[in-house]
């Protein structure tokens, strides 16, 4: 499996960004799939995720109402629209990827990563 994250950038408050995740061989019948972010000195976070299947999705109570996730199923590309940007949205963002659908919002159930891309909002 690969998974590759691009599209982070700065951006000031009250801005936008979107990211993008090209995903590639992801054979499961089931996965989850999408973002997370870790600010420095801090552990990782899910940011917004969704199952395959049944397009069940996540979102971090933080983003909520100003984070969209999407994907676009011929190019195999997970994004991640992010609006009103905030400055505690700064950190380095990780597309991940797992066949556990379950808790997907938990980072440490994740087995594939892509690099990271930063995400800097200035206030």
């Amino acid at each position: 499996v690969q998974l590759q994250a691009s599209g982070g950038g700065l951006a000031q408050a009250g801005g936008s960004l979107r990211l993008s995740c090209a995903a590639s061989g992801l054979t499961e019948d089931d996965y989850a799939i999408g973002w997370f972010r870790q600010a420095p000195g801090k552990e990782r976070e899910g940011v917004s995720c969704f199952t395959n299947r049944d397009g069940r999705k996540y979102y971090a109570d933080s983003v909520k109402g100003r984070f969209t996730i999407s994907r676009d199923n011929v190019e195999n590309t997970v994004y991640l629209q992010m609006n009103n940007l905030k400055p505690g949205d700064t950190a380095v963002y990780y597309c991940g990827a797992t066949d556990y659908i379950n808790a997907i919002y938990d980072p440490r159930l994740y087995k594939y990563w892509g690099q990271g891309t930063q995400v800097t909002v200035s206030s």
